[in-house]
């Protein structure tokens, strides 16, 4: 052997041994899990494999049907990899045993359902519960809804919906976590944890995070439209909270149906294998959304055989009702545009999250249906989501402490919203017992027994236009009944009953529906209907008090300047009269904060904390001057900031001590405030902690939030609030992509919301 063959030979052996060093060792288990896909994927043939990656829609199945449904032989023949739609033990245990009994490979299914903020026990929508700012809350809803779901058979859940979205006319704002990428990661590694624990027990199931990616950023806030936006941004400001649960250890991912960087979601190799495979070191499988596959043809992307090809090669690993891999794969890979290695993947993905699961050990294990007697919609359930209901609502206004209410006297109940069992939900609230909800109504009575008179109206309908309501409300809520009075006849009612009342608790806003998947909107007014109710009402000089039903932020400058007090409560779910009964008659202080901006009006849109300064930027507290980034016709400020909300306390913030003026690299420094509750009430306080990056190598922008702290005070306590900073906190995608910080001046502030803040400064060196 030449000399030169030996220098090869002892740099190949360098090589091997720097690869084993670096390479993770695999664990006993996943040994044994990995050796018993390999034993399983070597009898599969091709039509088992490509079967293993469909994911059809099972309608639900009627009891004693399973065998002769249509999806039945589909199981029976290999065909099939998991069904949606589905739930209740007795049905998912039928169809079950088609595939590990009447199928040659016996492989289990997986069971998925859109449980996205509660299950038979339904919580505020995920709007609402971003609003909490509350990890444990969050948490502990996604854990019941676990516990739920699995004991009904299912296993997966298409949750959590982490897309940033900035542009309320978006319907699909509701089911999000607002504006910010900080919180939404937050809120991200929550729900994850929520959901899957350990991914052991019976009660543990697996998350899937959507929409990947940037959906909440399509144009114009039009649902399913194109999304286009420089990496800079999708890295700073829209991918953390997907990386975030990426991190958190979520099971599976959702292909969204937007397009970026001109191609759509569904088939970007550099969305699905460079970053999150390659750059976040995702282990789980990709699923599409509702039909994404074929989807990709009307984008302009080629026929069936082709989207289905470039979904393969992308990384998509399941197609979701589209049955493009089942229909075209064997084809594209006789025809080599695909290869066999891809389809191994994706099944091994597959065949991993099931094997995770227990599943192979146990078909069976999320089919008992003892559990489903005893832990769906248990009083104990319904307990935390009154809880944390409550904690969800914002309290916008409150001149004059009209509230809390007193327990005396006679309340005017007014409004659609009022006695409307159908609407207390929100949007995805697919196993909502409707029959069961608790309506403002009824939560009233329950609080007030008999210590107070409650006289009603209805007042209006959601929309004046009969035509246009349906669209709306009725084509989801066919439960939802029209009143067929006139506008006037309902008014002329509603005035009666504030004339014989002390104060009217008017309750208005949106319907359910008004908000979720194909609802958007180009106005984000109260429907006109209602805002004429409640003019009326506000001439009679009665105290009023708006309780506010919305999935999106809305433009309420007219409400702002004439109604006294405005408590927004999203959709509260399973026990929305309870907990609004809870704060108005302050048993709970609300204690929520916006987790996006409230614009004065849609003109304003999109509208955030965390935007760029331009090179002539309007002095704060201005509203107008020429040449400046600004409008003729309304100032720059929202109706209500980021951050966001009263309290029936108040609470004041002492100057920011740090423990250092420089930061150095490697090191941190504290920066604390005393927080003291100056009020009558014991009250929960967001302590918000934003961050300022005065000169970087790409503009920066003007706030960050980086932290936050919920602390409790009785009246008249005070507490140090201390958050770390470290050079972490200052890391952002330079335009290199690199994440880095860079040394220079910040500015920090602590406050109570992203406008009403403390300023200090430091130096990272």
């Amino acid at each position: 052997m030449n000399r030169a063959n030996i220098l090869v030979v002892f740099l190949t052996i360098l090589a091997l041994n720097a690869s084993a060093q670096t390479k993770k060792p695999v664990s006993a288990e996943e040994g044994k899990m990995n050796t018993f896909i390999n034993n399983l994927l070597a009898k599969m043939t091709i039509d088992e494999k490509i079967g293993q990656l469909n994911l059809p829609s099972s309608g639900d199945i009627t009891t004693g049907q399973a065998n002769s449904s249509d999806i039945a032989k589909k199981i029976k023949d290999g065909q099939v990899g998991g069904l949606f739609n589905i739930k209740g033990v007795e049905k998912i245990k039928a169809v079950q045993k088609i595939a590990v009994e009447n199928s040659r490979m016996k492989i289990p299914l997986l069971f998925g359902m859109d449980v996205i903020h509660g299950y038979n026990t339904v919580f505020p929508i995920p709007l609402g519960l971003s609003c909490t700012w509350d990890m444990n809350a969050v948490q502990k809803s996604a854990r019941v809804a676990a516990i739920e779901a699995s004991a009904s058979g299912i296993n997966w859940t298409f949750s959590p919906m982490v897309d940033i979205s900035r542009d309320p006319r978006w319907g699909r704002i509701s089911e999000g976590s607002g504006e910010d990428a900080y919180l939404g990661s937050q809120i991200a590694k929550a729900m994850v944890i929520g959901y899957q624990g350990k991914l052991q027990a019976n009660n543990e199931i697996l998350a899937c995070v959507k929409h990947y990616a940037l959906y909440g950023a399509a144009e114009g806030g039009r649902d399913y439209n194109t999304t286009d936006m420089s990496k800079v941004r999708m890295y700073n400001e829209y991918l953390p909270p997907y990386k975030a649960a990426v991190d958190a250890g979520a099971a599976s991912i959702m292909a969204s149906f937007n397009e970026v960087d001109g191609i759509p979601a569904t088939g970007s190799k550099w969305l699905m294998t460079e970053v999150l495979r390659n750059q976040w070191g995702f282990k789980g499988f990709v699923v599409t959304d509702y039909t994404g596959i074929p989807e990709m043809i009307a984008h302009g992307m080629g026929d069936l055989q082709t989207v289905s090809a470039l979904a393969l090669n992308a990384g998509v690993d399941m197609d979701m009702v589209g049955e493009g891999f089942l229909g075209t794969l064997k084809k594209s890979l006789s025809e080599k545009k695909v290869t066999l290695q891809q389809i191994d993947n994706a099944c091994r993905l597959i065949l991993q999250a099931k094997y995770k699961l227990g599943l192979f050990a146990d078909p069976y294990k999320f089919c008992d249906a003892q559990r489903a007697e005893k832990e769906v919609f248990s009083p104990e359930n319904r307990q935390i989501a009154r809880e944390v209901s409550a904690e969800s609502f914002v309290l916008l206004k409150n001149d004059n402490n009209i509230l809390p209410l007193k327990k005396t006297g006679t309340i005017g109940l007014i409004g659609p919203l009022a006695d409307n069992t159908a609407n207390m939900y929100g949007t995805w609230s697919v196993a909502a017992l409707f029959d069961k909800s608790v309506t403002v109504l009824q939560g009233l009575k329950n609080a007030l027994g008999n210590d107070a008179k409650i006289l009603t109206a209805r007042g209006s309908n959601f929309l004046a236009d009969s035509v246009m309501e349906h669209r709306y409300v009725n084509i989801h809520n066919p439960t939802y009944v029209r009143d067929s009075r006139s506008e006037a006849d309902m008014i002329k009612e509603a005035l009666k009953v504030a004339e014989k009342s002390d104060v009217v608790v008017a309750v208005m806003g949106e319907g359910s529906e008004f908000t979720g998947e194909s609802s958007s909107v180009t106005n984000i007014e109260i429907p006109q209907t209602q805002k004429n109710l409640l003019k009326e009402l506000a001439k009679t000089g009665k105290p009023i008090v708006l309780v506010m039903f919305t999935g999106r932020p809305l433009a309420l400058k007219w409400e702002n300047e004439n109604i006294p007090a405005i408590l927004n409560v999203w959709f509260p779910g399973s026990e929305a009269g309870n907990s609004i009964a809870d704060v108005l008659f302050g048993h709970v202080n609300p204690s929520g904060k916006l987790s996006t901006t409230f614009p004065q009006n849609v003109g304003q849109v999109p509208l955030y904390y965390a935007h760029k300064n331009t090179g002539r930027p309007l002095a704060e507290g201005k509203w107008f001057e020429k040449f400046r980034s600004n409008y003729l016709d309304v100032s720059n400020d929202p109706l209500f900031p980021f951050g966001y909300g009263l309290s029936y306390t108040s609470f004041s913030y002492s100057d920011i001590k740090l423990s250092s003026n420089t930061l150095t690299k490697g090191k941190s420094i504290t920066a604390s405030v005393t927080l003291t509750n100056t009020g009558k009430y014991e009250g929960k306080e967001v302590v918000q902690l934003y961050i300022r990056d005065l000169v970087g190598s790409i503009t920066r922008p003007v706030k960050e939030l980086k932290g936050f702290q919920k602390i409790n005070l009785k009246a008249g306590e005070s507490k140090q609030v201390t958050f770390n900073i470290s050079e972490n906190d200052l890391k952002f995608y330079n335009s290199d992509l690199k994440f880095v910080a860079e040394p220079g001046d910040f500015k920090l502030f602590i406050g109570t919301n992203s406008h009403d803040v403390k300023e200090t400064a430091f130096t990272l060196k």
